[in-house]
């Protein structure tokens, strides 16, 4: 049967999304549908993200908008999938598209139908029914697709039977009709990829927490509260009386790690987002005392350990290990009433708010969809899946990501949406480009020799901008600049709203320049590029004036200078404005062969995804075997063979004739960029030059030695990776483990390696299971079993191991005896060991500093690669063309190493299929006249970009990153960089210090 170029993405959310824009820039047809009214998910809901504490709209809005304006993907709002027929390559599944009694092609999401409707005070949903919404509505104003609803419950029409109309009649647009009817669509496609996510766990069962009472919010609640486009426009109040809370309480693991209402696994995110939410509340008010009650912390993620500690060094929040009782109301404030493990002590304390950190679950009606089309779940609820195949359901073609297969963060979710992006992408290689179109774009106005027609948009950014800047002092200051002929404020410019206001006013006041004065170039300037091509004006006719990260969040504290600089910033951005000139982006061709650094599991994942694409992948190790550190793993935590996973999988890359594989190997002298590397391959018995379009990075990680840590000998005194060698033979009556052994402490290794805990007690099951008798002591400071893992310390516990926490203050002592001070009795205990071990971090290769300074990619201070985005770019680099996956990234486990695998294989598909990427069009440029050969640009060029041709500076412009360094180093000013020529750059300096 032939296969269908097109695949069905079932939820909106940030994987949906993700997975949807990769899947459309791959070659495929994409409908994406989302059964509430608009796409965005829970993301879209977040004040900020952590561990950034990036605003979370601002980095996803521009998704938002992407994803409506790609021409092949079809955004289907409030619909719903139904039934799915079919085999994979050829499925008919069954939507049906709910009425909205809006014509979505009509209306153009004014909102006057929303001012004008008399049924008010309906809980809003977006706000987690703590804001308030009417019969017709918009979710939120960035809302893609920004299309108004009409809620049929609690419209007069449709609940009540009256006659009303005033909807109706507001509509200018004439968009409302009572009369349309839920439409049925088969849609015929060649994949289906479940991104359905999880919804946050209801409480109102849980009476002892008292979350009927006005003060006690949900975490998502208090996001909303504390977010610019909440109910309380981000001020931070109490529900009961509109005061400010002086004390905040977050109870930790409501709706997780509870056996007794059927929820036994850690939803994961819960500790983080409860730091985070402190945190911004800190920024709102540094007086306001915050209290998060746990049981153990679990920072399991990059850059999570260190913004826990950020939170207890830097804002000074209380972090108590303890089990919560109750909550009860008195004398107007609420009681946290709870025993504090770290003492042995029931205690009381009094709060004016709880906030309920709840966890993640899955909707029942999800559950029922599933079951339906034959999808197995497993025992919570989730999308069943097994470690090698974190990504693949049971049935050939329907692939799952995000929360939907369980809990996980946002990075985690949008590499497995990636990562489930490139494995239908190779699935469907066949049919790639058989259903999509181009998008045309209108011819560019000439706007050279013409006198500057500016338009500036000054941008809210909900609180972070228009909350310490007066933004519009800054518009009206800005009214009086020359060449200034628009200026307005826009709340969020990345919205679709803003952006199709900044294309109004282009055509509307035949503008000819546009000034963005909003947060950050880095993620939002494409977006704002792509609205001025599709209105005909050249890219790079923009300017942005970064008013957030140069201004607003540096002087949070200086409301009236930020205000100053926020002018003085714009009116440079004007002045170099002004003298923009239009530029060109070519095509580069794409040699469509792939590099992959590291054959363990996630290079060999890399490799097999690629070549399953049609893609040639050269696979380099610099060992003599394949598998990686999985090749030295004995057992799994949820009982899968790691031998037969290692084994088939490199039968499977030894089989494919699409990979060639270099074993005791490495990689030097590599040269190009995008599309055309070069490299050499090194090994004892030759040397062999390549060159490829794409390279990956899945170098690995290693476990840490930790000599001078606890007697560490190798013989008595062991690491748990030592110990799976030798488990099935170990001889002791007593074993003591030791946790974060070498990790969480100074830096480099300030970070949680997120497996120690699961495998500790992974261990710590199986030597029980064999000799039941077997004393087993696990000292740690918290248990990380993060997600699903949470069973196997419950199992573990159950089975007899006896966990014994301990601080930094109060490490082990470990000679003949160990002496640990137990805090849950008070005193301390000598434990007599047969065996101590020690579980040790994994720690980055030796080598990364040196393929980092290859590619031109940058290390975290970890020492580990540094991906272009922690939450949105997680397997890209900032380095087109070169991605990442797996230990090089970070510490993580299995199935989220072949996840990330899948992920840079499916991003690195995307050139590869295309066969061009586009050039850079802000590039260095060599004027003959000046340049005198002395060949310092050609030095000093880190991308090998420029050369000396017949005694002249010559600029590839194919490798030109347009960093500028060769423009800095020119002598004689030969050297010009465009869109940074050194007349707009002096106009900018001159304005700089015009009063």
């Amino acid at each position: 049967m032939e296969k269908v170029g097109s695949v069905l993405v079932v939820g909106g959310g940030v994987g949906g999304i993700q997975a949807s824009l990769d899947l459309a820039d791959s070659g495929y047809k994409v409908y994406l549908i989302e059964h509430k009214p608009s796409i965005g998910g829970g993301m879209a809901q977040l004040d900020k993200t952590f561990p950034t504490c990036d605003c979370s709209l601002c980095i996803e809005s521009p998704k938002l908008v992407e994803s409506s304006r790609h021409p092949n993907i079809d955004v289907l709002g409030y619909t719903e999938l139904l039934s799915v027929d079919g085999e994979s390559g050829n499925f008919i599944a069954k939507i049906k598209k709910k009425t909205r009694h809006v014509d979505i092609n009509i209306c153009t999401g004014c909102g006057l139908c929303t001012q004008k409707c008399v049924v008010k005070g309906i809980p809003s949903e977006f706000d987690e029914g703590i804001g308030e919404r009417r019969a017709i509505y918009i979710p939120f104003s960035q809302a893609v697709p920004n299309k108004a609803t009409i809620d049929i419950d609690h419209c007069r029409i449709f609940a009540q039977n009256k006659i009303c109309k005033v909807c109706q009649k507001a509509c200018t647009a004439g968009a409302i009709d009572y009369d349309l009817k839920d439409e049925y669509v088969d849609l015929n496609v060649g994949a289906i990829l479940f991104a359905t996510g999880a919804v946050p766990y209801d409480p109102s069962q849980l009476k002892q927490y008292l979350p009927d009472h006005p003060d006690v919010l949900t975490a998502m609640q208090f996001e909303r509260l504390m977010c610019a486009n909440g109910p309380t426009v981000g001020h931070v109040k109490r529900f009961s009386d509109g005061k400010e809370p002086k004390r905040i309480a977050f109870i930790q693991c409501v709706g997780s790690r509870n056996p007794k209402i059927g929820i036994e696994y850690c939803s994961a995110v819960c500790c983080n987002y409860a730091t985070k939410e402190s945190i911004i509340t800190k920024e709102h008010n540094r007086d306001i005392d915050i209290s998060i009650f746990y049981m153990d912390y679990r920072a399991c993620g990059k850059g999570f350990e260190e913004f826990y500690k950020r939170g207890q060094d830097d804002y000074g929040i209380n972090y108590v290990r303890s089990r919560v009782a109750e909550v009860y109301e008195s004398d107007g404030n609420l009681n946290v009433k709870y025993e504090d493990l770290a003492h042995a002590k029931v205690k009381e304390e009094s709060f004016d708010m709880v906030i309920l950190s709840v966890g993640l679950s899955q909707p029942k009606k999800t559950q029922e969809l599933l079951t339906s089309i034959g999808v197995d779940l497993n025992e919570f609820g989730n999308v069943a899946t097994t470690i090698d195949h974190p990504v693949e359901t049971n049935i050939k073609g329907i692939f799952v990501c995000g929360t939907a297969q369980g809990p996980k963060d946002i990075p985690e979710t949008v590499a497995q949406s990636s990562g489930a992006a490139g494995k239908i992408g190779s699935l469907l290689s066949e049919a790639r480009n058989t259903l999509t179109t181009k998008k045309e774009l209108p011819p560019e106005k000439d706007v050279l020799g013409l006198e500057p027609r500016i338009g500036v948009f000054v941008c809210h950014c909900g609180i972070n901008i228009g909350s310490i800047v007066n933004v519009p002092e800054v518009v009206e200051y800005v009214k009086t600049l020359p060449n200034v002929v628009y200026a307005t404020e826009v709340p969020y410019a990345c919205s679709d709203d803003g952006n199709k206001q900044i294309f109004n006013k282009i055509h509307e006041l035949d503008l000819s320049r546009v000034v963005m004065a909003a947060c950050t170039p880095r993620t939002h300037e494409p977006l704002f590029h792509a609205t001025c091509a599709e209105a005909g004006l050249n890219p790079f006719l923009f300017e942005f004036a970064n008013i957030r990260e140069h201004c607003s969040w540096i002087h949070m504290n200086e409301k009236e200078k930020a205000t100053e600089k926020a002018k003085e910033i714009v009116r440079m951005s004007i002045a170099k404005a002004r003298l923009l000139e239009p530029l060109g982006r070519g095509e580069i061709p794409v040699n469509q062969k792939a590099l992959v650094i590291g054959a363990g599991i996630s290079g060999m994942s890399a490799a097999l995804d690629l070549a399953a694409g049609g893609f040639p992948v050269y696979l380099v190790e610099r060992t003599g075997e394949l598998g990686g550190l999985l090749k030295h793993i004995t057992s799994l935590p949820n009982g899968e063979d790691p031998e037969q996973i290692v084994s088939n999988t490199i039968k499977k890359v030894e089989e494919n004739n699409l990979i060639t594989v270099y074993p005791n190997s490495e990689v030097s002298d590599v040269s190009g960029s995008v599309g055309d590397f070069k490299a050499k391959i090194v090994s004892p018995e030759k040397e062999e030059e390549i060159d490829f379009g794409i390279a990956i990075i899945a170098t690995g990680g290693e476990a840490f030695k930790p000599e001078g840590y606890y007697g560490y000998d190798g013989k008595r005194v062991i690491t748990q990776f030592e110990l799976e060698q030798i488990i099935d033979k170990v001889e002791a009556n007593t074993i003591v483990m030791i946790q974060c052994v070498g990790s969480r402490e100074e830096a480099p290794r300030t970070y949680c390696s997120k497996i120690c805990c699961t495998e500790a007690v992974k261990n710590a099951i199986r030597i029980k299971e064999q000799k039941p008798k077997t004393e087993i002591f696990i000292l740690y400071k918290d248990v990380r079993t993060y997600g699903t893992n949470e069973v196997l310390y419950t199992k573990a516990r159950e089975a007899g191991v006896i966990f014994v926490r301990y601080d930094d203050d109060r490490k082990p002592v470990v000679n003949e005896y160990v002496d640990v001070y137990d805090e849950f009795i008070g005193e301390n205990i000598k434990i007599k060991p047969d065996l101590v071990v020690l579980s040790t971090p994994m720690v980055p290769n030796d080598d990364n500093a040196e393929v980092g300074k290859m590619f031109k990619v940058p290390l975290a201070p970890t020492k580990f690669f540094f991906e272009a985005h922690v939450k949105l770019r997680p397997v890209d680099f900032a380095t087109d063309g070169v991605y990442l996956c797996g230990l090089a990234h970070g510490p993580k486990p299995i199935d989220e190493c072949i996840a990330q695998a899948s992920a840079a294989a499916g991003r690195a598909s995307i050139p590869l299929a295309a066969g061009k990427v586009i050039a850079e069009a802000i590039v260095a440029s060599a004027n003959e006249e000046r340049c005198v050969g002395c060949a310092i640009c050609e030095d000093k060029c880190a991308y090998l970009a420029v050369s000396i041709e017949d005694g002249k500076a010559v600029v590839n412009k194919a490798m030109c990153k347009g960093c500028g360094t060769c423009v800095t180093a020119c002598p004689t000013g030969a050297m010009e960089q465009l869109h940074f020529k050194n007349n707009q750059i002096l106009a900018q300096v001159k304005h700089a210090f015009a009063w």
